[in-house]
């Protein structure tokens, strides 16, 4: 199988960079200063345990063709559209891409481009970064990516089962979802109501459960979560509510969500795809929006500011 990963940074470079480190035929769609970087370093991976170094097959914008039976889409939902562009030339008619963006609203943007029939489900959890000078770091021990059809399509069927082959060979957490919708909607509830919070108060869970009215925001922001994916039809299954407390509920939970650490270092972020998205299907279903309106106003008056600086990537 060959599998195609556009770009070569945390999401990207750390999973596409451990397939092609057990073999598996991998090439990374990357801009030519990246390009230097690999040419120059090779993939280079840090995690707690280990510093792993690839020597990657890679391509530019400008050369890449239709050679690839599965795109790796990691990108964020800012620049979606920039990475559709990019990837076009390397479909062919029965190329699938499997999206591990955050949320749901890039799979309509997707079904648009390609067709619904050539677009899966994915969806992974990593904390990881890449560096200036050009290192994938991952900054915790947990990675987990998974994927899965969105209809019973025998070509998805077939590179569902590819990929699992692939993977199959690695260290990395993995899983060929059964139902990949269920678990994306699960993933988005969780991380709205981290992002939304994390980012509104600018401090980690633990942090703001230790306020005197923290925990029953933080309550309330992840019941109107889990009460729009249950009217969406994908109410989260007990196991998954519990994961929620476990890190939600927790005083000494150091987490953030990396929109959070976006703010923090002056970049993009995705309010309309994460919390302006779960916003709408609120107010869609007429249920409470209030917390969700609070925190996608502080991500827009953020994004107006940046836009006002004239930031990289504020147009």
């Amino acid at each position: 199988m060959n599998i195609l990963v556009l770009g070569a940074g945390g999401v990207g470079g750390y999973f596409g960079g451990q397939l092609g480190a057990s073999g598996a035929d991998v090439t990374f769609l990357v801009r030519e200063r990246r390009a230097g970087q690999l040419a120059a370093d090779g993939l280079v991976i840090e995690t707690p345990k280990e510093r792993l170094v690839v020597r990657p097959k890679w391509v530019t914008a400008e050369n890449v063709r239709a050679d690839y039976d599965v795109v790796l889409l990691s990108c964020k939902a800012w620049d979606l559209d920039a990475s559709i562009a990019a990837i076009t030339p390397a479909m062919r008619d029965d190329t699938m891409v499997v999206p591990l963006l955050n949320g749901m609203a890039h799979l309509d943007v997707l079904d648009a481009a390609f067709g619904r029939a050539r677009v899966m489900g994915g969806s992974c959890q990593i904390a990881a970064t890449l560096t200036r000078d050009g290192v994938v770091r991952s900054l915790s021990e947990f990675q987990n990516i998974l994927w899965g059809v969105r209809d019973s399509n025998p070509r998805q069927q077939i590179v569902a089962s590819g990929l699992a082959d692939a993977f199959g060979r690695t260290t990395v957490g993995w899983s060929v979802s059964q139902n990949v919708l269920q678990d994306m909607w699960e993933k988005l509830a969780f991380l709205c109501t981290l992002a939304g919070m994390t980012t509104l108060m600018r401090a980690s869970v633990g942090e703001i459960l230790a306020t005197a009215d923290g925990q029953a925001i933080m309550r309330r922001f992840a019941d109107t979560c889990i009460a729009i994916a249950t009217a969406e039809g994908y109410a989260p299954r007990d196991a998954v509510r519990q994961r929620f407390d476990s890190v939600l509920q927790s005083t000494r939970s150091t987490m953030t969500a990396s929109m959070l650490r976006d703010i923090e270092s002056a970049n993009p972020v995705e309010a309309d795809h994460i919390v302006g998205y779960m916003l709408n299907k609120a107010r869609q279903h007429k249920l409470d929006d209030t917390l969700l309106t609070v925190a996608y106003t502080h991500l827009k008056a953020y994004e107006a500011r940046r836009a006002a600086q004239r930031l990289p990537g504020a147009d």
